[in-house]
């Protein structure tokens, strides 16, 4: 009998022991780390990692003998950013009419994978994906999820809500035209009890937000960008209707009223957020309504749409809208205006997402304020701020690094080298 239970002791002793050999720390030698929560810069930290979770960092950290030690002592950390307005399974290509007519939902589909690694090599390490058409979006964050394939993580809103012939509706062509997508399968809505139905199903379906078009568009053929497209009633319902089943909205609004009226409506933020005007600003600070705003993609759209063949409508539209949001959005920074990171990736090519921190400082924010957007804000307004945002003890290991210190020179961040997601290595460029 002793024989037995010294048998099973160490059988037990074994077992522990191969499971903690398994469970290797990582340990990661910073050079500088940006603190995101104080606004400062620390030296010389180390940042214990087991599997997924930081578990340690500070400067006298003493680093277990069996852990895998990741060398950036010659680079800035950081959180591994967030843009908090994407959209994956889409990107243009060189022909608008071709995309439209002859691209299926098996096209987007192929190619979504690679702008989802796209965007994490970027050090993009989570993003919020605000409307994608036949459920690409969905199957997209599972096999992220299942670790099928790379990508950052994914908090998504399958069909974007909108009214007949607005933003979310496919307008300007002829009516006869037998669209092969199933009509109910689609984010058009008009009316308190469709607007409900849409809702529902979009949770049904998998959607962790509701986007909905509270404004007209610049890419889609309204005659106006900015002109309201739902009621006040109709607003509240998606939200009331969203937040019964745990989610919040997040609305697409260029128009001065739209975004009033969304504001109203109890919507968590505002997307671009082109033509708000003085009340409009006043009513996002007083409710603490987040701003996303897309700074950034004016300049591509100017410069590469015409050449694939976008309708001159839609061009001129941008001319007007891309100078005002911008305007705006420096308002909106002085009067203090909750900032979250959202570029709207997918207008312009994956991956590029860093390229709008430059806007951002030259538009009103800070360096650091502008790395707070895609970090512990962004966190923030997708409510995993005690998950992620911050390179913290207990948080989830999602951190990148780049060479040199973006609080001096901010277009660092469009080349990030070092991204780990999950505690997973998935780029180390960075020199020793």
């Amino acid at each position: 009998m002793k024989k037995l239970i010294l048998s099973i002791s160490l059988t037990v002793i074994v077992v522990c022991n191969s499971s903690f050999a398994q469970s290797k720390i990582k340990a990661i030698k910073a050079g500088k780390v940006i603190d995101v929560l104080s606004g400062t810069v620390l030296t010389n930290q180390i940042i214990l990692i087991d599997s997924n979770m930081i578990i340690e960092i500070g400067s006298n950290i003493v680093i277990p003998k069996n852990a895998e030690i990741i060398d950036l002592s010659n680079a800035t950390v950081l959180p591994g950013l967030m843009d908090c307005h994407t959209h994956l399974t889409f990107q243009p290509g060189d022909n608008y009419y071709e995309d439209i007519f002859r691209k299926t939902p098996i096209d987007y589909a192929m190619l979504a994978p690679t702008y989802a690694k796209r965007t994490l090599l970027a050090g993009f390490t989570m993003v919020r994906d605000v409307g994608a058409d036949q459920l690409i979006d969905i199957s997209l964050r599972n096999a992220i999820n299942r670790g099928d394939i790379e990508g950052p993580r994914m908090l998504v809103s399958t069909f974007a809500l909108g009214a007949t012939g607005g933003h979310a509706d496919l307008t300007g062509f002829n009516p006869n035209i037998d669209w092969k997508y199933n009509k109910d399968f689609t984010g058009v809505a008009d009316g308190e009890n469709e607007i409900r139905k849409r809702v529902r199903n979009n949770v049904k379906w998998g959607a962790d937000w509701i986007k909905v078009s509270a404004t007209a568009g610049v890419l889609s053929e309204e005659e106006s960008a900015g002109a309201s497209q739902y009621s006040l009633a109709e607003l509240k319902v998606v939200v009331e209707e969203a937040h019964r089943w745990g989610r919040n909205v997040a609305a697409h609004a260029h128009g001065t009223e739209g975004i009033k009226l969304a504001i109203q409506a109890g919507v968590t933020s505002i997307e671009h957020g082109s033509l708000i005007d003085d009340e409009g600003i006043r009513m996002m600070k007083e409710k603490g309504v987040w701003l996303v705003a897309d700074i950034y993609n004016d300049d591509y759209i100017l410069a590469e749409f015409s050449k694939k063949g976008y309708p001159q409508k839609i061009i001129d539209k941008e001319k007007l809208i891309g100078r005002l949001q911008r305007e705006n959005f420096q308002k909106a920074v002085k009067v203090g205006v909750k900032i979250a990171f959202g570029t709207d990736a997918g207008v312009y090519p994956h991956g590029w997402n860093g390229k709008q921190f430059f806007y951002m400082v030259k538009y009103g924010l800070t360096p650091m304020q502008a790395i707070q957007s895609a970090t512990i804000n962004a966190a923030d307004l997708l409510d995993w701020k005690d998950k992620t945002g911050s390179i913290t003890k207990g948080k989830l290991a999602d951190i990148i690094a780049v060479e040199g210190n973006p609080l001096d020179d901010i277009t660092i961040l469009e080349h990030v080298k070092f991204v780990m997601k999950d505690g997973i290595v998935y780029k180390n460029e960075i020199k020793k």
